[in-house]
């Protein structure tokens, strides 16, 4: 039997037949697995036996619910979508906020797996035991809020969720995301796996309910922890300015804000750009996530002037990042307008920030002339070069065509001694911490598995205060004792992605508060340690899908850049990350992991952690 609040039930589609089945799931899967991300991994580990490409058959999308999602515990509205990444090659998982995950519980399904290939363009409808493959024909080259809006009408409920992708996933750019509600499914580029497949949306509603274990205590607790966010200071900057309220801490006090494609760490023109700029002025009211009692979400309005009419959900901190420091752009109303355009035409926001970053440092440099951009002035601090270069690039238009396959394989067929500016970990875009002055976090970078990235490991945090959870006294600029602080951090954030919850919540729950929580809900306790060693299986059931996938020890670092340039001034000025520092943290993790010192695992440690 499952655990209260879930359904022991994963729906499997598949498209080439134009089938679906519905499969029980096992009953140690939840044990061993919880739910969410960990049956994405599950499912993935058992079906990439060997290396596959992206853009075949053979990939599987799965949509997994965290498994609180759709239950009274608040931030817990979290939802993947899993799948080989178009752009790295790799496992790759990318979170979202939207109620379609919640939303897939309530029709009764703990996942949903996708397979094969349709011959033309569909959408998956599924309300509660009706599924349906529809044709999408028609609704191929609309933007993904026009697909959403149109599925709707044509599910016949208003409360129906859907997702979909735009014409960039349709053009199979390689880091296309998926839409869903305003909400992203952003990273790694698998909005471009459902382009391949021909799958243009996929609609959800569910009428159904989820049983919890004890109700009134689950409720209870609901109000505790709910109480607890609203009293806590992070409530209070988050809500009203949004996930970007620290971009002056992160200029000021740290010189971490990379700038003009990873040159510097200080973006001297962010006053408009920092939302207690913006949020007064353009914010008209705050949005959640689904499930969740704490809105940073800030719903930014254009009224006037050049980009009058620009509504959206956002800006985030990431976003302010990659569409506006390190293109060195400070005009935050050209900001919205290109994070609105990457939503609709379905583009994240940080990969195609990175690429267009390395493309006006090639223009500057000579690489790039006006007659490979068209006539287009790609320079620095040219806010209408990036709204145009969204644009060619969703449609893969004349240049836009080497932009969208990202900086690693653009630089790579561009030559000319661009690969020395192409700042990326195993083909993906970095976030915005310059982890030069931030060394705890360039190993978070190098070694996740899905290409640089600060969620998997959320040490950022850590890194940055110099205390969290278990750690303290930690020092941002040492390389020393890295490997423990990282491994750690990143079984700590896989309980998050498999129970679905917001890694803004961390430090309120942090992992034994989940305790009481998953008791009340699931009927299932488990502390701590329990936690952490499922986020270890899972983890090195990664590490073996990427094995597989052809990566090796040499994936495991940083773009030259980070190496070589130390950061010119601020803070951080002078911060470098050695390529003997490099080796020495990717050394000290590998060990902390109990793998071998080329980075592979051994048998013995999955036996350990009964993955075979």
């Amino acid at each position: 039997m499952p655990p209260y609040g879930m359904n022991g039930r994963i729906l499997w589609v598949d498209l080439t037949r134009g089938s679906y089945e519905v499969k029980e799931v096992p009953e140690e899967w939840y044990e061993k697995y919880l739910g969410g991300n960990g049956f994405a991994t599950k499912i993935l580990f058992d079906l990439v036996k060997e290396k596959i490409e992206a853009f075949s058959e053979e990939n599987p999308v799965v949509i997994t619910p965290g498994v609180f999602n759709g239950l009274p515990v608040p931030t817990g509205g979290k939802c993947q979508v899993t799948s080989i990444s178009p752009l790295t090659g790799t496992f790759s998982d990318s979170t979202s906020g939207s109620p379609i995950g919640a939303e897939l519980k309530y029709a009764g399904y703990d996942g949903l797996v996708i397979l094969g290939r349709s011959e033309n363009p569909v959408y998956i409808s599924i309300r509660d035991e009706k599924v349906e493959i529809k044709d999408a024909e028609d609704l191929w080259g609309k933007t993904t809020h026009q697909t959403q809006d149109e599925v709707k009408k044509r599910e016949g409920d208003p409360d129906t969720v859907v997702a979909a992708i735009g014409p960039a996933g349709e053009n199979l750019v390689r880091f296309a995301c998926v839409d869903s509600d305003h909400r992203q499914f952003g990273r790694g580029g698998l909005g471009a796996v459902w382009g391949w497949k021909r799958l243009k949306a996929l609609a959800v509603r569910g009428t159904k309910s989820l049983h919890l274990a004890d109700p009134q205590k689950a409720l209870e607790l609901l109000q505790k922890w709910t109480k607890v966010m609203r009293e806590s200071s992070a409530y209070r900057d988050d809500t009203q300015y949004g996930t970007g309220e620290f971009l002056e801490w992160m200029n000021k006090d740290r010189g971490t804000f990379p700038t003009r494609n990873w040159q510097e760490g200080v973006f001297e023109e962010r006053q408009k750009i920092d939302p207690y700029y913006w949020a007064p002025k353009y914010s008209i009211k705050n949005k959640a996530c689904f499930g969740c009692p704490k809105p940073c979400g800030q719903l930014f309005v254009i009224e006037e002037g050049k980009y009058k009419g620009t509504a959206l959900d956002g800006i985030e901190y990431e976003t302010l990042f990659s569409l506006g420091s390190n293109l060195a752009n400070p005009d935050v109303e050209a900001v919205a307008k290109a994070n609105l355009l990457c939503d609709e035409l379905g583009m994240d926001t940080i990969s195609t920030g990175g690429v267009i970053g390395w493309a006006m440092e090639s223009y500057e440099r000579g690489v790039f002339t006006d007659d490979d951009t068209g006539g287009i002035k790609l320079t620095f601090g040219n806010p209408d070069a990036l709204i145009e270069m969204i644009k060619k690039i969703a449609y893969r238009e004349g240049i836009g065509d080497i932009l969208a396959e990202g900086v690693k394989r653009a630089a790579e067929r561009v030559g000319k001694g661009s690969e020395e500016w192409a700042v990326h970990v195993k083909g993906q875009e970095p976030p915005a911490y310059d982890v030069r002055g931030i060394k705890g976090m360039g190993l978070g970078f190098m070694v996740s598995h899905r290409g640089a990235c600060h969620l998997k490991s959320g040490v950022y945090a850590l890194e940055l205060t110099g205390k969290f959870w278990k750690f303290e006294g930690v020092d941002r600029l040492s390389a020393k004792n890295k490997g423990y602080e990282i491994k750690e951090m990143e079984d700590f954030m896989a309980i998050y992605d498999t129970l679905g919850v917001c890694k803004f919540s961390r430090g309120i729950f942090l992992l034994d508060n989940f305790r009481e929580i998953m008791k009340a809900n699931l009927g299932v306790e488990l502390g701590e340690s329990e936690l952490l060693r499922i986020g270890e299986r899972l983890n090195n059931m990664k590490r073996v899908v990427n094995l597989r996938q052809g990566l090796t020890w040499k994936d495991d670092s940083l773009p030259k850049r980070l190496k070589t340039l130390p950061i010119p001034k601020g803070p951080s000025k002078g911060a470098v990350i050695t390529p003997e520092e490099e080796e020495e943290m990717r050394r000290d993790y590998y060990r902390a992991r109990g793998w071998r010192e080329d980075g592979t695992v051994p048998e013995e440690k999955l036996r350990e952690l009964g993955i075979i």
